[in-house]
Formats: structure tokens, C-alpha cells, sequence
């Protein structure tokens, strides 16, 4: 065992008798912070859903889109959408 990790083994008898002998905070929360705290709390846990959720879903989205496009040219038989593409417009020399 080094140095090191001896300190930490020894340290954790200290901090359990350090958790086990702390007494309760004589402390009030009224109803305006407890409210802002736990708004605050209920904003957070949302914000980071919502980012996991964008992170996650069009990534997803996009990849669906994909797959799905490739699948109905497949079922046209590879053939391009000739009748979607706009023609070409008329310069000086065609006319």
C-alpha cells in the first residue's frame, strides 16, 4: 500500500465520524425560497432533458428521414424524380 492510498483508507474513519456527529441546521426555508428552489430545480432537470432530447431525437429524425427516402426510391426502382425538378430556364439562345 503507498502513501497515498494509506491517507485515504485512514481518512474515511474520519469522515464518518465527522457525518455521524453533525448536528441539524437550525435553518428556515420560507415559502418564497423553498418555491424558487425548487422552480429552480424543475428549470434545470427540464433544460437538460430538453438538450438529451435534441441531442438525441433529430440526429434520430434525420437518419429516419434518410432511410426513408432511400427506401421509396428503391421501391421505384432506383428511378429519379424527373417530374419534382423544375425545367431549366430559357436563356438569350434558346429562344
Amino acid at each position: 500500500m503507498t502513501g497515498s492510498e494509506r491517507q485515504n483508507y485512514m481518512a474515511w474513519p474520519l469522515v464518518v465520524a465527522i457525518a455521524v456527529a453533525a448536528v441539524p441546521a437550525q435553518a428556515y426555508a420560507g415559502p418564497g425560497a423553498g418555491l424558487s428552489m425548487i422552480g429552480s430545480l424543475v428549470a434545470l432537470v427540464g433544460a437538460l432533458l430538453a438538450g438529451i432530447f435534441g441531442f438525441v431525437w433529430f440526429p434520430m429524425k434525420r437518419m429516419m428521414k434518410k432511410r426513408k427516402a432511400a427506401q421509396a426510391k428503391a421501391a421505384q426502382g432506383g428511378a429519379t424524380l424527373t417530374a419534382a425538378t423544375p425545367p431549366a430556364p430559357a436563356n438569350e439562345t434558346q429562344r
